[in-house]
């Protein structure tokens, strides 16, 4: 057991030791706040405070996981070996910045809280982020840093044992519009038809006509394919199926559809189903409770995980949602249009509701690659190396890698052949 002792245990204090300990390095903690403590424990200690008490393993403690509230606290990254960070701290300290408050700043999204200007969907946008314009967002650094700090415990502390992680890859689909023809009814369907003559895509006009008359199948029902390769690789995979009612940013399948509910049927008998939460119930949290019911009614089954349309997150007002609607897990801490890592982590973490300051009952899961941020490159090539880029971070730290991909991009082939390109990550990724 590592003695850590500080002069006052905070949530946020407690949040993040048992975070970067238990959770990330399987290291069994406990806290001493007195001194006597302290000094006749012969194990492993290390001093979180201003000053060290002896000679001890010590890291000099910033402010923020002392303070309540949000400050507009000033960031100035450094240099830790390659590996950037902030916060620093003077030469008695063991480690050169403070690397718990700085991984609650990242792990808890503070900066998020933190004035500035959302953009069309409400978002937060990532170069407004303390990552993005440091050029560290493809680097899961709060992960980085914790193993880091672990190596030089170990040699002060040899006799310091850690749990054993691995590594461990996931697949998330969005299936917010199951279907480019089919099932959509018949006023959808003429009203499609005459929006692709009017426009001049006869393409279009081509294969709606091809898949109405059944000559071909629907390019966005790939799911049969996507169940064999996951099954093929053995890849975990979560399919969030969007069960709303149509709207201005919610066009999917009438939720009365029975191919409809088949299909999600089917998906349940062979992969985890949850809610792609409408763009609707955003604000809304009954909304979401009835999606949530609904959809639970089809699967006969509790639905737990979440993810929100156009990952729209909102903190932390869209967790405390969540929670209303009885969520335990969410897939949304991520980028729509940047690859990398929006809580600078690739391992999954508590929600910690800043203004209530309390470590909230529903877990946040971080993906690294969006398929929007790779929709705009041009070559396979290009799509590879920036695959390649956090794979090799995420699997140096022995983390968690998620992807998300649509039914949609992967119905696709006007540029890429995205099917082929997702076989290819599902290959190379799932180990």
């Amino acid at each position: 057991m590592l003695l850590i002792y500080t002069h006052k245990i905070t949530p946020r204090f407690s949040y993040i030791m048992k975070q970067i300990f238990e959770n990330t390095l399987g290291v069994e903690i406990g806290y001493a706040t007195k001194v006597e403590d302290f000094i006749k424990h012969s194990g492993p200690k290390m001093t979180y405070t201003k000053q060290p008490l002896q000679n001890e393993f010590f890291v000099r403690s910033n402010d923020l996981l002392f303070e309540q509230g949000i400050n507009d606290v000033p960031i100035s990254v450094l240099d830790w070996d390659g590996t950037p960070c902030f916060f620093g701290t003077d030469e008695r300290s063991n480690v050169p910045f403070d690397v718990f408050a700085a991984s609650f700043y990242l792990l808890s999204r503070y900066e998020e809280y933190l004035p500035h200007v959302k953009d069309v969907h409400g978002r937060f946008s990532p170069k407004d982020s303390v990552a993005y314009q440091n050029n560290f967002l493809h680097k899961p650094v709060v992960d980085i840093w914790a193993f880091k700090l672990f190596a030089q415990l170990q040699e002060r502390f040899p006799e310091l044992e850690g749990g054993i992680r691995n590594y461990r890859y996931t697949s998330l689909l969005d299936v917010t519009t199951s279907h480019c023809y089919s099932h959509r009814g018949v006023v959808r369907g003429i009203s499609g038809l005459a929006l692709d003559l009017g426009t001049f895509k006869l393409r279009r006009v081509v294969e709606r006509l091809a898949v109405w008359l059944k000559l071909r199948k629907d390019p966005y029902d790939n799911f049969s394919q996507l169940i064999s390769w996951h099954r093929e690789n053995d890849v975990k995979s979560i399919f969030f199926f969007q069960f709303a009612d149509y709207s201005k940013y919610d066009k999917n399948v009438s939720i009365n559809n029975n191919n409809f509910k088949s299909l999600i049927k089917y998906i349940a008998d062979y992969s985890t189903v949850a809610l792609a939460a409408s763009y609707t119930s955003f604000n809304h949290e009954d909304v979401l409770r009835k999606e949530k019911t609904n959809l639970e009614g089809v699967i006969n089954r509790d639905v737990t995980s979440s993810r929100m349309r156009y990952n729209r997150v909102d903190v932390p007002e869209t967790y405390r949602r969540l929670m209303a609607a009885e969520f335990t897990d969410d897939y949304t801490m991520g980028y729509s249009h940047e690859i990398g890592f929006r809580a600078s982590t690739c391992t999954s973490f508590a929600f910690y509701d800043i203004p209530l300051e309390i470590q909230q009952p529903i877990k946040v899961h971080p993906y690294a690659v969006h398929d929007y941020a790779l929709s705009t490159l041009k070559r396979e090539g290009e799509v590879s190396l920036r695959l390649n880029l956090v794979y090799d971070e995420v699997k140096n730290v022995s983390g968690s890698f998620r992807t998300v991909f649509s039914n949609e991009l992967l119905g696709s082939s006007e540029r890429l052949e995205w099917k082929t390109i997702y076989k290819t990550v599902l290959k190379n990724y799932h180990v």
